[in-house]
């Protein structure tokens, strides 16, 4: 039996489960960090958490090292020393595809000859250039951001804006402008680096993120939606229904009169926002609970069709390895 395709942001949060094997695998993407005296840890951590979690929905996508600036550890912002992979020095350059400058409140503005030329050793070589925090302002002493928009921590703008006349220095938390990354914040990070990793994989991957970082409830409990700014106010109020109504599927009429729309409106706009059907959604929403429910719970098989709207064990056995692959008694079960 071919196995049936999740569709939309539905796909991002079973990616981890559909053992998706491409012919071609994708070159690891080698990102270096460099942190300085008082980097942002935050901000740091919430980048490099991407690219983490970006490896564990698809394996070996990212390849990352810590360097330093000198020999030796360094110290966060919050206080935790952290001893690099390696110094950062011109052999290295040739083996990163992003080198993230980290810095943060306290960091310095200071940068000698040897780190501004190595700096634009790493342009030349057609490495991509991200800064974090004020980690702009290293791009920007170096002469790397002139005629590029960029993002910096609000105060540090000014230092930046003079060491950088020809760049346009924004108020954004982050700013993506070709092969120059900057992010103004931890949240502005985050942001950056899903944006960057969308523009690498897709936004199936991107989403699947999302829903992992996310995650702020008990993991036995339901994961509501995820209100996406691109879904309209009553798709969403639709989404909701669904999510809520998993045990006893609604109708499609019945969601219809709820939302306010006619059944064809309420198909266009599954269609045009979501790229797929009402049925097809509310069908992948409930295989992807169920297959939550057997992993983090100890409720029986039977317990969890159930929970999910399944009418006979025959029925969520066949939807669930169209889905996945493998039959819901073959499900691992994460809880002892």
């Amino acid at each position: 039996m071919e196995r049936r395709q999740f569709s939309g942001g539905m796909k991002g949060k079973n990616l981890r489960y559909l053992n998706e094997n491409p012919q071609q695998p994708t070159p690891a993407t080698r990102v270096g960090f460099l942190l300085l005296e008082h980097f942002s840890l935050p901000a740091f951590t919430q980048t490099l958490d991407t690219l983490v979690t970006a490896n564990l929905l698809r394996p070996q996508l990212f390849a990352t090292r810590t360097f330093g600036w000198d020999d030796g550890e360094v110290i966060s912002d919050l206080g935790l020393v952290i001893r690099p992979d390696a110094r950062l020095v011109p052999a290295v350059l040739q083996d990163l595809d992003l080198l993230v400058i980290c810095g943060g409140f306290r960091t310095e503005l200071k940068a000698s000859d040897e780190f501004n030329q190595l700096l634009g050793s790493a342009a030349e070589h057609g490495v991509n250039l991200a800064g974090l925090w004020n980690g702009s302002w290293f791009l920007g002493r170096a002469g790397l951001l002139q005629g590029y928009r960029c993002a910096i921590h609000p105060e540090h703008r000014p230092a930046l804006a003079e060491v950088a006349k020809a760049a346009q220095v924004t108020s954004e938390p982050y700013v993506i402008d070709r092969d120059r990354l900057t992010a103004s914040s931890p949240s502005g990070a985050f942001h950056m680096a899903l944006d960057w990793i969308k523009s690498l994989h897709g936004k199936a991957l991107v989403e699947g993120i999302e829903d992992i970082l996310s995650f702020e409830e008990s993991r036995y409990r339901r994961i509501k939606p995820t209100e996406n700014v691109c879904v309209s106010a009553p798709l969403r109020e639709v989404v909701k229904l669904m999510d809520s109504n998993l045990e006893e599927p609604l109708e499609l009429d019945q969601l219809a009169v709820y939302a306010g729309r006619s059944r064809r409106q309420l198909e266009r706009l599954f269609k045009e926002q979501l790229g797929t059907t009402p049925q097809r959604y509310y069908m992948e929403l409930r295989v992807t609970e169920a297959r939550r429910l057997l992993q983090h719970t100890e409720l029986s098989q039977v317990d969890v069709l159930v929970a999910c709207g399944f009418v006979s064990p025959s029925h969520f056995s066949k939807c669930y390895s169209a889905y996945f692959g493998y039959r819901p008694s073959k499900e691992k079960r994460l809880v002892k």
